[in-house]
C-alpha cells in the first residue's frame, strides 16, 4: 500500500526550484537521483497492465526507477539479496558490531567520498581481522558483513559502519572455535587499533596529495594546519558499539532487512508535507526511553539538501564482505565450517519467481495476477473497447 506521503511527492513539488537555485551546484549524479525519485513508478517510466486469472480484475503497474538511493525501490532489492545471503548463514551467534568516526574526520569525508568511505571500510575490517586473530581474544578467521551508511537519524552526514560477524571463525589449524555467548571482541581495543589504522592511512592520503578540501576546510591542504584538525581525534576514543548477539538465524535476516538496503529516510518516517516544510520522526540518540522519539519539521529545500548530501560515489559499493566471506573462497569456507558444526546444509530456493518482480495478489479475490499488456516510457496503457460503439458500427 502507498505511504500517505512520500519522499517522492516532496521533490516533485520542491524540485524545480531547488534545482534552479542551485544551478552550476548540484552534481550530474544528484540530478539523476532526484529525477529517478520524481519519475518512479509513473508513466514516465512505461510499465505494464496486470490481470486477475481468476476474476478478471485489471490494474495499472509503472515500472520502477531501481535507483538504490530511491525509498521505493529498496524493498525488492532487499528481498533479492537476502536470498542470496540465506545460504549463508552458519548455525552462531551472530553480532552486530558498529564503527563510527568522529566529527572531525566526517568533515573531510564529506568532501572526499569515495576515498575516506574506502579507507573506512578497510580500517575497520582490519581491525576486526586483526583482534580476531590474536591469541589473546578468538585467534580465529572471522567472517564479516559490512553497510556503510552516511546518515544520521535526522539526515545529517555520519557516516560509520555495520557490521555482522558470526560468533566464532576458523582456526590456523583448521578447527572452528566460538566466542563467548555474549562477547565477541573488546570494544576499546578494537576502537584503539581503528583509530591508529584510520589515521595513519588518513595522513598517507593526504601526504599523497589525494585529498582535496573547500570552504571553511580549505586551510586543510597545508599539512600543519591538517595535523591540528586531527588532534582532538587523536587524543579521543574513537567509538565502537557491539551488541548482544542475535536470536538465531531468522533474526539475523530480519536485521539485515532493515539494514543492508536502507536509505537517509524512509516514507514510512515521514508525517507532513504542506509544499514548504516537511515533518517527520526521528530518533534523538542523546536521549533515552519514550523521549528518544521525536518530531523534526524543515523547510522542503533543506528536506532536499540534507537527503542529496548522502549521494555515493559512482560504483561505489556500500556491502562488502570479508574474512571467511570474502570473494570466491565464501562458498568453500562456508561449507567447511557448516562441516565442523555439523550444520544441515541449507535446501535449494526455488528460483522460478524473480524477487525483484513480486506481484502483489488481486485486491478483489487474492487471485495471481497476469500480465496482459507492456507500454512504452511516456505513454498510457490502451482503453478498453468500447463495446456500444462497436454494436452501432455494426448494425445493418
Amino acid at each position: 500500500m502507498r505511504a500517505t506521503i512520500e519522499v517522492a511527492d516532496i521533490f516533485r513539488a520542491a524540485g524545480p526550484a531547488y534545482r534552479a537555485a542551485h544551478a552550476g551546484h548540484l552534481s550530474l549524479d544528484q540530478l539523476k537521483i532526484m529525477s529517478a525519485i520524481e519519475t518512479c513508478r509513473t508513466a514516465a517510466l512505461g510499465g505494464h497492465v496486470e490481470a486477475c486469472a481468476d476474476c478478471g480484475h485489471q490494474r495499472i503497474a509503472y515500472n520502477s526507477c531501481r535507483n538504490r538511493h530511491c525509498p521505493r525501490c529498496q524493498g525488492a532489492a532487499a528481498r533479492a539479496w537476502l536470498q542470496a545471503q540465506e545460504a549463508n548463514l552458519l548455525p552462531e551467534g551472530y553480532f552486530h558490531v558498529v564503527f563510527t568516526l568522529p566529527a572531525e574526520i566526517a568533515d573531510i569525508a564529506f568532501h572526499n567520498k569515495a576515498l575516506v568511505y574506502d579507507l573506512l571500510f578497510k580500517a575497520a575490517s582490519q581491525t576486526m581481522l586483526t583482534i580476531a586473530a590474536d591469541p589473546k581474544h578468538l585467534g580465529a578467521r572471522i567472517g564479516i558483513t559490512a553497510v556503510l551508511h552516511t546518515w544520521g537519524s535526522a539526515m545529517t552526514h555520519h557516516p560509520h559502519i555495520h557490521m555482522i560477524v558470526p560468533g566464532g571463525g576458523l582456526t590456523p589449524a583448521g578447527q572452528w572455535i566460538s566466542s563467548r555467548p555474549a562477547f565477541l571482541l573488546p570494544v576499546r581495543v578494537l576502537g584503539a587499533l581503528f583509530r591508529r589504522l584510520f589515521l595513519t592511512r588518513l595522513l598517507e592520503l593526504h601526504g599523497a596529495g589525494k585529498l582535496v578540501f573547500f570552504g571553511k576546510l580549505a586551510g586543510l591542504s597545508d599539512r600543519r594546519v591538517f595535523l591540528r584538525h586531527l588532534a582532538p581525534a587523536r587524543r579521543k576514543r574513537w567509538v565502537v558499539y557491539a551488541k548482544a548477539p542475535f536470536a538465531g538465524p531468522e533474526a539475523v535476516l530480519a536485521y539485515l532487512s532493515r539494514y543492508t538496503h536502507r536509505v537517509a529516510i524512509s516514507n514510512s518516517r515521514l508525517i507532513v508535507f504542506d509544499q514548504t516544510s516537511v515533518t517527520f520522526r526521528y530518533k534523538n540518540y542523546r536521549c533515552s526511553g519514550a523521549d528518544r522519539q521525536q518530531v523534526m519539521t524543515i523547510a522542503a529545500n533543506e528536506f532536499i539538501r540534507r537527503f542529496l548530501l548522502h549521494t555515493l560515489p559512482r560504483g561505489f559499493h556500500r556491502i562488502r564482505h570479508y574474512g571467511l566471506l570474502a570473494g570466491s573462497a565464501r562458498k568453500t569456507n562456508i561449507a567447511y565450517a557448516r562441516e565442523l558444526l555439523n550444520a544441515i546444509p541449507p535446501s535449494d530456493h526455488a528460483t522460478a519467481e524473480d524477487p525483484s518482480d513480486v506481484r502483489p495478489p488481486c485486491p478483489c479475490c487474492g487471485g495471481r495476477m497476469i500480465v496482459i499488456e507492456v507500454f512504452k516510457r511516456w505513454r498510457q496503457p490502451r482503453g478498453p473497447p468500447n463495446t456500444m460503439a462497436t454494436n452501432r458500427e455494426n448494425a445493418p
